[in-house]
């Protein structure tokens, strides 16, 4: 694939870890290949961007999801974030702005400004294919084609609901003096809309000509390593959100049912007992049992690398960072898209997913003793790692965001380029 010569870049992300380390990932990816490169994000992660020889500026934080009504203070903070970054984008002049599918903001002045913009998905694609189960929802494929005719009957309650997500975007750019679109999912770009997921976790559909799935976007946090606890029985490693069950309930389950299983457990409590999280109030101390290994934090690019299983709530980029070290998955979702990724995990043969309501330590213990005991489940996880090792997500993506940089460039006016 031809390369274009130096690109300026924005690569704009959502605050919560899980969409701001694929967006580093792709950034710190394009820099290496010699672009300039701006990251707007969160404050909290300043120090890391610059930390990757990234330039930084900090996002103006707002509420996402659920989605604020375009009347409401929140609402409108979206079109005043997009107006303060007029100066970011007279200044830095980029040639593409990369913006993360919940950071609305950086889109639209991009699109006010006359740059091409291109949409980061940093999980599985969430658009509806007809027959196919409502995103979020965590449930299979129908295998029958009365299953796919009822999911089909929902796509007009659906639909609704989309209109409705339509037409309070166009009253944001009606704000910001920009036409109104007609398409529903209209803040998925349609010059590059970037999956950055395994396409082993994607169901079987027609995929627009602007959406590639390019395989996870890897990045964490410099750290120590861990110690592994000593033993000969399987390594299970616990890695509860980063962001959701702030009591630390699935830790405590798991913990309790797997105590008495012939294993070894490595668990993390993601800095939720300690003076990182000052604004929130510290859960209960936590009883910890002779087989596992409790610590603040820990660096998953190792520890998964030894699991023999992991046990997550089913955050996007937990699930992808196990399957690209070939350990299998026993996801017990909590909110948001974890029963979708939960259910992908299933579908795709690499672990099992356990319904909120039905997370206790028996259920817990029963769960990891099927997928310990059942070859198949760490083949098929070794597959998808396979696959990644041989295809790089963040070089695929950023191949991508040069290839859409020539494109939209082409399409500007001569005074614009």
């Amino acid at each position: 694939m031809e390369r274009p010569g130096k690109l300026r870049l924005v690569v704009a992300a959502f605050g919560d870890a899980g969409h701001a380390f694929p967006a580093i990932a792709l950034a710190r990816e394009l820099h290496r290949r010699g672009h300039e490169v701006l990251v707007e994000s969160w404050a909290e992660w300043a120090e890391a961007i610059e930390g990757e020889g990234l330039r930084f500026q900090a996002a103006q934080e707002y509420m996402v999801f659920p989605p604020p009504g375009p009347e409401t203070p929140q609402g409108k903070i979206v079109a005043d974030a997009a107006r303060a970054l007029s100066a970011l984008m007279d200044d830095f002049r980029p040639d593409l702005v990369v913006s993360d599918i919940l950071t609305r903001a950086p889109a639209l002045a991009a699109e006010v400004a006359g740059v091409p913009q291109a949409t980061l998905i940093p999980h599985v694609y969430p658009v509806q294919e007809p027959g196919q189960p409502v995103y979020s929802l965590g449930f299979r494929p129908p295998r029958t084609p009365v299953g796919r005719a009822a999911w089909r009957a929902t796509m007009p309650v659906l639909e609704g609901g989309l209109r409705q997500g339509r037409d309070e975007l166009n009253r944001t750019r009606e704000r910001l003096g920009l036409p109104p679109k007609d398409r529903l999912h209209g803040g998925i770009s349609e010059l590059l809309a970037l999956v950055a997921t395994f396409p082993q976790l994607e169901y079987p559909r027609r995929w627009p000509a602007y959406v590639h799935v390019s395989g996870p976007l890897f990045f964490e946090l410099p750290t120590d390593p861990v110690e592994i606890p000593e033993g000969d029985g399987p390594l299970v490693l616990v890695a509860p959100s980063t962001a959701q069950d702030p009591e630390l309930e699935l830790l405590r389950a798991a913990l309790e049912g797997l105590a008495e299983l012939p294993v070894r457990v490595l668990a993390t409590t993601n800095r939720r007992t300690s003076e990182h999280r000052p604004d929130r109030p510290a859960p209960a101390p936590i009883e910890v049992p002779a087989n596992a290994r409790v610590v603040e934090w820990l660096p998953y690019s190792q520890a998964m690398a030894a699991a023999d299983l992991v046990v997550s709530h089913g955050g996007h980029g937990t699930v992808a960072r196990a399957l690209q070290s070939g350990a299998p998955l026993l996801v017990c979702p909590y909110v948001g898209d974890m029963a979708e990724n939960g259910a992908r995990v299933a579908w795709a043969g690499a672990g099992l997913s356990l319904p909120r309501r039905l997370v206790s330590p028996r259920r817990i213990a029963v769960a990891a003793k099927r997928i310990l005991g059942e070859p198949r489940f760490r083949e098929r996880a070794g597959e998808i790692a396979r696959w990644s090792r041989e295809n790089d997500g963040a070089e695929r993506a950023a191949s991508l965001v040069e290839e859409a940089a020539r494109k939209g460039t082409s399409r500007l006016t001569p005074a614009r380029r």
